[in-house]
């Protein structure tokens, strides 16, 4: 199946449908294919996946400059020129 970005807004469903019956769809923007969206393989026990079992789960684990959270988020939202 090939669907716009304009077909994701408006007809989302049909797509959600089209994965469900294990197509792919390619995405195309201005006519010319974007992306690839592919379904996901499906889960024989229907289980779902607890967090510390995800891939992504602790792979900032090892960055000092997070030990201290309130201290970074402050970091972050300095102003660009403070130390002018």
């Amino acid at each position: 199946m090939e669907a716009s970005f304009v077909d994701l807004r408006n007809k989302s469903a049909e797509v959600i449908r089209a994965l469900s019956r294990n197509e792919r769809v390619t995405v195309l923007y201005r006519g010319k294919p974007a992306a690839v969206m592919l379904p996901l393989e499906a889960r024989s026990d229907n289980a779902s996946v607890s967090a510390k079992d995800h891939p992504a789960f602790g792979m900032w684990a090892d960055r000092r400059e997070l030990e201290d959270v309130p201290a970074h988020v402050r970091q972050l939202r300095q102003g660009r020129f403070h130390d002018l």
